[in-house]
């Protein structure tokens, strides 16, 4: 193109590009049905593009001096089938009106002829001042590639953008970006459907040490980084083949998919599996076994990560060798700000300094890992850790002191985790790491699961954070070798995968280990009392009735003492935020709280909330008379309530629903308050209004209609025949709607549909997810009478969807059976949910027998 050449005005048709570019693509698809490796693939996919965009580029002839840059993965090669073509329009000064429309006719075609283009156009000064705004854009410039029109424009670009980056910021700026992507994946990578693109050790993370590479003038390939003395060439194989795996997936999910994805979902990976010539075995999915050769491979990549930002960070930020070397003891040394081993044949000849390295960064976390040469080692070295390695007392005593430190036990558990040491050392850790769990409210894999619960422990004990547990952080304060809590930690799932009882196969490992490492018998036991019993907990507080003092003195059974109870508690609130970010929510934790505070009463704590319902009501009298209200307003409504609603709600909720129904009691017509949760999170409702068989299931349709989830359902019928009953809802999509609005809302349309008694049309089940499709759970149905045979106990799980309580409910009404309470306990994709309910067919055999069968059709619809 000449500069000052005609604008071609004339209308061009893309047919001719779209065709070539179509069985340019057609041929590549072919090709790799063929089986070709990918990464021919990637640069023949690449090599077309450009073809076709240099013909179109000459077909429109700018009027004035422009460049075409290839930019981001397009520029550095990397194009996959699905993948964004990102490209500079590179000008020498601002557009006219003539270079402006052929801008325009240029992007339309690109876009005309089936290519995703993602557009910018700036001059050389604009470049530079975007690049140093923003550094995503300066990331994507550093990976330009000439592509057509003016070379010396471009030459002049490069030449300058290189002179203005600047290598300190760049890196700074660059692992900062890192550390912040980490953290929206939770820092796992070992998420069940992860993104192999941007989650820790995918793709985005080598592209990271690439781009720091270039940034410090090393080079933009592997293989610069080797003859720079950073990779040997064992690690350059080893990275080279892991860049090739993950770009196989990439390329094959894109295909499979149809479109741009990167997250290994379940709906693909079997097929990819399939492509890999991956089989199942008698325990093991193909699909299982591909998705623990992804996990290893991150894993690597993570290492190798760890290896090469020290030596890239010496080459970017050279005072860091001029810093004087110092001696920490006999076998290690500070060398820039990174811990090293005196000698490189350490690990080797001294194997115990493995476990020592990791309780030195412990106590010293001005350091932020070890060099290069001492991981290279560390890895090396182990193999050393062998059953002799593991019975030798100092061994045992370093790990113990890695317990006990006060700081750095997460990291040194994942570091430990990522180079092999923690599942060589516990031999049944080594067995669930990359291990999947497919019950659907798990995210991570089983050593994942484990760590963040280990995390999640730590972190009660760290005083600036006692504001997101208090309790949690209160108890935990105050726990005498808060080391038990680690080891319940570690041990808790161990087991999983073994067939049988996880929790009873894990105490058996937990005791053994225990006392392998001295710790006492009462130590030991309560390790091992907690491992077998950490469900235990959480299943009482989410499906039995709490206000039942035979259901706490049930549970309280088992426990011995207050310590165990703490104990249990604290591991169960860090269980249950360790299985995905979504499981855990402000209800669970009040649950959880009033469970713990009821069985500590029974146990004979001095430090125990006081209960009984006569101290309940003087709270709650206490409550309405800072609302000015007279004393005995409240008598006509409690007087026709029953002792078992004064055992079921707290002061607080009866003060409110007395001070809203004081001088309604007796109304015909429904009267529905909504408020904000006391909890902190979703709606509390309260209905009142004459009973009727329909009740609970319009209740039930109306809120999931509006797609919100029913957690807690109180349902009182009094003596007069009216329903009390309150409802506490949560909106889990977290939709931003003005809450007052939303209040009204619930407290008119549900008053208007309980209040007329035409037909109502529930809405119907809605479809399943897709994680349901690929993991189907067996509905389960558990009937029976409660411990005092006045109600019955109807416990279900299922795979949650919408529209399925509402189906339970209208299943139950139809049988006429009367709903009491209940629990709705969704956990990820599976729903627990608890009803306490009565009827005359519970009393037949045949009744109960129809009851179930009709409830398992609907489960299973």
């Amino acid at each position: 193109m000449k500069a000052g050449s005609p604008l071609v005005t004339e209308s061009l048709d893309p047919r001719g590009w779209r065709e070539t570019l179509s069985q340019g693509q057609d041929a590549i698809r072919h090709a790799f049905d063929g089986k070709v490796a990918t990464r021919p693939l990637l640069m023949r996919y690449r090599r077309l593009v450009d073809e076709v965009l240099q013909s179109l580029w000459a077909s429109v002839r700018l009027p004035s001096p422009a460049a075409l840059v290839a930019v981001g993965g397009y520029g550095r090669g990397d194009l996959f089938p699905y993948s964004d073509v990102d490209v500079l329009i590179l000008l020498e000064a601002d557009p006219d009106a003539g270079t402006q429309a052929a801008i325009e006719q240029l992007v339309g075609l690109f876009w005309d002829i089936g290519l995703e283009v993602g557009h910018s156009v700036r001059t050389v000064p604009e470049c530079l001042q975007e690049a140093r705004r923003d550094v995503t854009v300066q990331t994507n410039m550093l990976e330009s590639r000439y592509l057509c029109g003016e070379r010396v424009l471009y030459r002049h670009f490069e030449q300058t953008f290189r002179a203005g980056l600047d290598p300190q910021v760049f890196f700074e700026a660059k692992m900062l970006e890192q550390d912040q992507r980490h953290a929206r994946f939770n820092d796992s990578a070992y998420s069940l459907e992860p993104n192999l693109k941007e989650s820790p050790g995918g793709l985005r993370d080598l592209h990271n040490l690439l781009w720091l590479a270039q940034a410090a003038g090393i080079g933009r390939r592997w293989s610069d980084l080797a003859e720079a003395g950073l990779l040997n060439a064992g690690e350059l194989r080893q990275i080279q083949a892991l860049e090739r795996f993950l770009f196989g997936l990439r390329f094959r999910l894109h295909y499979l998919a149809g479109r741009r994805e990167d997250r290994l979902i379940f709906d693909h990976q079997y097929a990819l599996a399939v492509q890999y010539g991956i089989s199942a075995t008698a325990t093991r999915r193909a699909s299982e076994l591909l998705m623990q050769r992804y996990y290893r491979s991150v894993t690597i990549v993570a290492q190798m990560r760890d290896i090469l930002i020290p030596g890239l960070r010496a080459r970017v930020f050279p005072v860091l060798t001029e810093l004087p070397l110092t001696v920490l003891n006999a076998r290690f040394q500070v060398r820039g700000n990174m811990l090293e081993a005196v000698d490189e044949g350490l690990f080797k000849h001294q194997p115990g300094a493995i476990l020592e390295c990791f309780h030195l960064l412990q106590r010293h976390p001005e350091l932020p890992g070890m060099t290069a040469d001492t991981l290279r080692a560390l890895w090396r070295a182990r193999e050393r850790i062998n059953p002799a390695f593991r019975r030798d007392p100092a061994n045992r005593a370093r790990f113990m002191a890695i317990l006990r430190e006060p700081r750095g036990l997460t990291w040194a558990m994942r570091s430990m985790n990522r180079y092999g040491i923690l599942g060589r050392y516990i031999p049944a850790f080594g067995r669930v790491v990359g291990q999947m769990q497919h019950d659907l409210f798990h995210i991570y894999t089983v050593d994942a699961h484990i760590l963040k619960v280990l995390r999640n422990m730590r972190r009660l004990n760290v005083p600036e954070l006692a504001h997101e547990y208090p309790l949690a952080s209160r108890l935990i304060s105050g726990f005498e070798r808060p080391e038990v809590l680690y080891l319940a930690a570690l041990f808790h799932d161990i087991a999983k995968g073994r067939g049988g009882d996880h929790s009873t196969l894990g105490s058996v490992d937990a005791r053994r280990f225990c006392r392998q490492h001295d710790l006492t018998s009462d130590d030991t036991e309560l390790v091992a009392w907690l491992v077998s019993q950490h469900l235990s907990m959480s299943a009482t507080a989410q499906k039995q009735d709490l206000s039942d003092a035979a259901v706490i003195a049930g549970f309280a059974g088992p426990i011995p003492n207050e310590r165990y109870l703490i104990a249990l508690y604290l591991l169960t609130v860090c269980d249950i935020r360790g299985t995905s970010p979504k499981v855990w929510n402000a209800w669970k934790g009040k649950l959880l709280e009033d469970l713990f505070y009821a069985t500590q009463r029974v146990l004979g704590s001095n430090t125990a909330q006081p209960g009984g319902i006569s101290s309940v009501k003087a709270e709650a009298q206490r409550i309405l008379r800072l609302y000015g209200l007279e004393t005995g307003v409240q008598d006509a409504l409690w007087g026709s309530l029953d002792d078992s609603y004064f055992m079921r709600h707290e002061a607080q909720e009866i003060a409110w629903h007395a001070r809203l129904l004081w001088n309604h009691v007796g109304s015909p017509k429904a009267i529905v308050r909504a408020r904000l949760s006391p909890i902190g999170e979703g709606v509390q409702v309260m209905i009142y209004t004459p009973d009727w068989e329909e009740l609970f299931v319009r209740i039930c349709g109306f809120f999931e209609r509006l797609n919100y989830t029913i957690l807690d359902a109180k349902i009182h019928t009094n003596r007069n025949g009216y329903a009390l009953d309150s409802f506490l809802v949560m909106d889990e999509a977290q939709r931003k709607v003005p809450y007052r609005d939303f209040l009204s809302y619930i407290e008119h349309e549900l008053a208007k549909l309980l209040d007329t008694k035409n037909v109502f049309r529930p809405a119907g089940l809605g479809r399943i997810s897709r994680h349901l499709k690929h993991f189907p759970i067996t509905p389960e149905i558990i009937l029976r009478p409660d411990e005092r045979g006045v109600f019955h106990m109807l416990s279900i799980v299922a795979g949650d969807r919408p529209g399925l309580l509402s189906a339970i409910a209208q299943i139950l009404h139809q049988h006429q059976v009367h709903i009491n309470a209940a629990k709705i306990t969704t956990l990820g994709e599976r729903a627990e949910d608890t009803f306490m309910i009565k009827g005359e067919v519970l009393a037949k055999q045949k009744s109960l027998m129809l009851l179930e069968t009709d409830l398992l059709a609907v489960l299973k619809t």
